[in-house]
């Protein structure tokens, strides 16, 4: 007798393979802003994009995303203490964590270009920051605070020069012992307190005089990320003011210093990396900067922290246009792939436009830090004004240009194994760390009222496109009206203008950059979306997938096409 055959159920057809083994530098718009800002002769810049180029295919490898994935499926585990009742507040982190923190650190993405004095080194670290966050944008964090941190130290040039040597090493040396003897360090940071948020002049945690530039702090703090790092600079209440300091997490003679963790944060993203409640009970601390100027000292490294969300969320968006990109270009559907289809090619060209703006905007900011600290005050002026205006904008557009993308996955971009919910979740991470929307948007005022040349950098940056685009010469007269009025304004009232003006500084000066350095249909397609409208950008709420008839979208989706090794 004939057996029937068994029903096949599951065979695979039309599932597109995971996005893996590529080289996540393979990205015209940053190759692009990075030999326009690093401005480096022809033998660094090759060395420089030769090592961009091997930390993008290790970020793009099948290895490291199952790092990443380890990393955040495991999350750091906090030990109060050891099994004999001793204290000893310790994080402990998945292997995979420390994999990633130690390629990280090998290729300088923290504090490595402080110590560099080749003119571009701050740009090259950017792109380097930019292509490796897209690994895994987790551990990121200290390696962002680490980098923040030299500028503030070097208000006190006694412990500069003895820890900034260290904090600028690439080598990475978990453990904590006495700084000093450590063949690498890792610095974080502890401003915010649950009563004040980013009023940190509601800080409460005091600081007494210990001798010398000595104090011991006492309080607590609601935010700590990081808390295995080695340094930690600290805001506190000292007889003078508010003061900033620099505390051990091992004072030198080996014991533990008084700084005792609370508890784990339980956030939306950002598993992978360890964010705490900490109380200090006494703890030692070395003060840095004048007396009672804690907020000027530290000013520096909210700067570069901030620059580091605008890199992080520019990554982001490229991340998740080319991981869309690739799947429409494989999946099928109603006989012909999905980037095959009018209105999906518009959803994934836009999510291109958008990617492609915040890449020459981050890049640019970087070349203005770089030349910044090398002491050319135009680009100080410009970096004042634009900062926090990029932060706001970039960081807004960042979750929904995400859900957008995993939106293209349908389904299989809402299950795990896709990498995008991982991606949605640490999206909205950004726009609220270093100063939410309504912060940053805050600072841009800040910034005309107390850098008055920052309005006028800012408009010669964007005038350098002058006749480019009839649009976006129409944005340039309308942000100088918003700039002018604005600064003419008094009262509160003028804050009802700060996201707007803040939204319309950055679009504006996305526009500027797509027409003087991106391929035409990418600078064509960008101002006819963005700054085509008279009312000026639509803001954060605008859906993607809207744009105007008559684009030329191949070369756009062109820019996010990745080579995908078999």
């Amino acid at each position: 007798m004939t057996q029937p055959a068994p029903h096949v159920t599951h065979e695979v057809l039309n599932q597109v393979p995971p996005l893996a083994g590529y080289d996540v530098a393979d990205d015209p718009a940053l190759i692009e802003a990075l030999r326009r800002e690093a401005g480096s002769p022809a033998p660094a810049r090759e060395g420089r994009e030769a090592e961009l180029h091997d930390l993008g295919g290790r970020a793009g490898s099948a290895d490291t995303r199952e790092l990443a994935r380890l990393a955040n499926e495991y999350p750091p585990v906090l030990r109060t203490h050891d099994a004999r009742g001793h204290r000893i507040d310790e994080v402990e982190f998945h292997p995979a964590w420390h994999e990633l923190m130690a390629t990280a650190v090998s290729h300088g993405l923290h504090a490595a270009p402080w110590l560099d004095d080749t003119p571009g080194a701050h740009v090259a670290r950017a792109a380097r920051f930019y292509v490796w966050t897209q690994a895994e944008a987790g551990h990121g964090c200290p390696i962002s605070m680490t980098y923040a941190a030299v500028p503030a130290l070097r208000h006190e040039p006694a412990l500069a020069s003895r820890f900034a040597p260290l904090l600028a090493s690439r080598a990475y040396d978990p453990g904590l012992r006495v700084p000093d003897g450590k063949a690498g360090l890792l610095a974080g940071m502890a401003m915010t307190e649950k009563q004040g948020g980013s009023d940190v002049r509601a800080n409460t945690t005091r600081a007494v005089p210990a001798g010398g530039d000595g104090y011991l702090i006492t309080g607590h703090k609601w935010f700590c990320s990081a808390p295995m790092c080695d340094l930690f600079l600290v805001l506190a209440q000292a007889p003078e003011g508010l003061g900033c300091f620099l505390l051990p997490r091992v004072l030198p003679d080996g014991t533990r210093n008084a700084m005792r963790l609370q508890r784990l944060k339980d956030k939306l993203g950002n598993r992978s990396n360890a964010s705490s409640e900490v109380e200090y009970d006494a703890a030692f601390a070395w003060r840095v900067g004048e007396p009672g100027r804690g907020v000027a000292t530290i000013i520096e490294m909210v700067s570069a922290t901030r620059l580091d969300c605008v890199l992080g969320s520019a990554a982001a968006i490229r991340q998740a246009a080319v991981a869309a990109l690739y799947y429409a270009s494989a999946r099928r559907s109603f006989g012909a792939t999905l980037v095959s289809h009018p209105l999906m090619a518009a959803v994934l060209a836009d999510l291109v436009l958008e990617s492609e703006a915040a890449t020459a905007l981050a890049v640019r900011l970087a070349g203005a830090a770089d030349r910044a600290a090398r002491g050319d005050a135009g680009e100080a002026s410009l970096l004042r004004l634009a900062l926090p205006a990029a932060k706001y904008w970039v960081c807004k557009r960042t979750p929904m240009a995400t859900a957008e993308a995993l939106e293209c996955l349908g389904g299989n971009g809402y299950v795990e194994e896709s990498g995008l919910p991982r991606l949605y979740r640490e999206a909205p991470l950004n726009s609220v760390w270093e100063g939410s929307g309504n912060v940053t948007a805050l600072d841009v005022l800040r910034a005309l009222t107390r850098s008055p040349g920052s309005a006028d950098a800012l408009l010669a940056e964007t005038g350098l496109a002058a006749s480019g685009d009839r649009r976006l010469d129409a944005a340039q007269e309308r942000l100088g009206r918003e700039l002018k009025e604005t600064a003419a304004a008094t009262g509160t009232e003028v804050q009802y203008r700060a996201r707007r003006l803040a939204g319309l500084i950055a679009v504006t000066l996305q526009a500027s950059l797509l027409v003087r350095h991106a391929p035409a249909a990418v600078a064509d397609a960008f101002c006819a979306s963005r700054v085509g409208s008279p009312d000026g950008p639509a803001g954060p709420a605008g859906a993607f997938g809207m744009l105007p008839d008559g684009l030329d979208l191949d070369p756009v989706l062109g820019r996010a096409r990745v080579s995908v090794r078999g």
